[in-house]
């Protein structure tokens, strides 16, 4: 797709401000690149940096200018804004029945390491610089009141050509140098949701930032629960979506993988049956584990609740539908899972639920220890040091996630061990643009990563330091969120 530069950009100046470091601090191993920032036209960023304690320093950089601005996309039967070839040429003649000019535009989005490229076409209607937005409304409205339905768009956020602008937030985390350590956590309880700033104050956290997606498809009072793995201080909270990227957080060392998990209810008859789930709701048929942590009630699902004990003792069997009592886990089973806790589940006996989180890169289990802690990723994006992203693995080959600019929250790790988390802020016109995958992949490169996900992003991305929020989230306000990973003092 075509772009041209439009009036009305905004200048970023190309000076380098550098705060001083404390002289006692040792020289880090990991360091802010000095090359050229790797989006756009390769810029000299500016940027500033604060030592935020030893081994940790937070990095305020912004790169590129605003020369985009905005069109009308015409949207397709499907409902989205892009379809084949023939559909939009149809779009484009309802268009032209108006007397307005359409365009035609070949979109690709590129291949990934597990997705081959896709080819799609969008209708465009109009090009205005920045400040003459209100002029695509106007358009926009005669083409809605001739029948069409139509959206404003900013061209930043298509993930095509762009000069920017870029505003990144960095913190790195030194291996050698750092004496705290990483945590995870889905604040006071599984089910609700909980703002970053909210989670790393409980903990006295240094830094924070949000963790892996969570399930805005579930119940409302629900909707904090992660979509994939969850250890926290070595308590399996949430089941993995078997090979999905996730980090592995142990003491002060951070690591990227993939992930399955397996559990397993074992009756002291010797009767076995897989739990589906952990801390979510249950489908047909469905066992589900949930533990104190869950913070709502069971599923009111006419199904059995059978309490257990820490020891795995079976304390009481109850209808389906109460909270979880302290100290306690429920197994709920529903349907075919309800009349199984029925016949192997009875008061007294003793119901074993064997859990296992598996790295599949060694083929080992990890050792669920109260130092271990692991949040789910989004998408694996730099593997080895190269660009190695998994969008259809983990769950986000489309045109939206793969080729469009949203904010980004970037977790990477360093040869050495090293961790860097990164914010790239977004949806922000004339302001920051956000990045694509591949974008996110080549920032974190650039910053020195040989391994990278991408978390959650969105209006979820979120930075705190030292109790401070350091970003810009694109929703105006900070948004609440299923979990976070903390940099702890100790």
């Amino acid at each position: 797709m075509s772009r041209r530069t439009l009036a009305g950009g905004l200048a970023v100046a190309a000076a380098l401000t550098v705060t001083t470091l404390p002289a006692a601090a040792a020289p880090l191993s990991v360091t802010f690149p000095s090359a050229k920032f790797p989006l756009g036209d390769a810029t000299v960023p500016t940027k500033t940096a604060t030592a935020v304690t030893q081994g940790i320093d937070l990095y305020d950089v912004k790169a590129g200018t605003a020369t985009d601005g905005y069109t009308v996309t015409v949207l397709m039967p499907s409902g989205r804004d892009y379809g084949m070839q023939e559909t939009a040429q149809a779009k484009a003649a309802e268009v032209e029945a108006l007397g307005e000019t359409p365009s035609v535009q070949k979109v690709v989005r590129p291949q990934v390491a597990d997705a081959p490229e896709q080819i799609v076409y969008m209708v465009r209607v109009g090009l205005w610089p920045l400040k003459d937005k209100a002029k695509a409304d106007e358009t926009a409205k005669t083409l809605k009141d001739g029948g069409l339905k139509v959206k404003v768009d900013y061209l930043g956020d298509d993930g095509l050509k762009t000069t920017g602008p870029w505003d990144v937030k960095v913190v790195m985390i030194d291996a050698k140098t750092f004496r705290g350590s990483y945590g995870a956590t889905l604040g006071k309880s599984v089910a609700a949701r909980e703002t970053v700033s909210a989670m790393a104050k409980d903990r006295n956290a240094l830094v924070g930032v949000n963790g892996g997606f969570f399930n805005i498809h579930t119940a409302k009072n629900l909707r904090g629960e992660p979509v994939g793995l969850s250890v926290v201080g070595g308590r399996l909270l949430s089941e993995a979506v078997p090979g999905r990227s996730a980090v592995v957080l142990k003491g002060r060392t951070a690591r990227i993988t993939e992930l399955k998990t397996t559990v397993t209810a074992i009756s002291q008859d010797g009767e076995k049956l897989t739990v589906n789930g952990v801390n979510r709701a249950a489908a047909t048929d469905e066992l589900v584990l949930y533990t104190e942590e869950y913070g709502a009630k069971t599923p009111n699902d006419n199904g059995s609740d059978v309490v257990l004990d820490a020891n795995g003792k079976v304390v009481t069997l109850r209808p389906s539908g109460s909270a979880v009592p302290t100290g306690m886990r429920v197994l709920h089973g529903a349907g075919a899972a309800s009349d199984w806790l029925n016949e192997h589940a009875w008061e007294g006996w003793t119901v074993k639920v064997d859990q296992k989180v598996v790295d599949l890169r060694t083929g080992k289990a990890l050792a669920l220890t109260p130092d271990l802690n692991v949040i789910a990723g989004g998408v694996g994006l730099v593997r080895n040091g190269r660009v190695h992203i998994t969008a259809k693995r983990d769950g986000h080959d489309s045109v939206n996630m793969i080729l469009r600019r949203h904010p980004r929250t970037l977790l990477g790790t360093t040869k050495n061990g090293s961790l860097i988390l990164a914010t790239v802020d977004g949806r922000q016109p004339g302001v920051t643009v956000g990045a694509n995958f591949t974008e996110a992949a080549q920032l974190m490169r650039w910053l020195g990563a040989t391994q990278a996900i991408n978390l959650d992003g969105g209006g979820s991305t979120a930075m705190v330091v030292n109790g401070k929020l350091v970003n810009r989230p694109s929703d105006g306000v900070e948004r609440g969120v299923g979990d976070a990973l903390l940099v702890l003092p100790k």
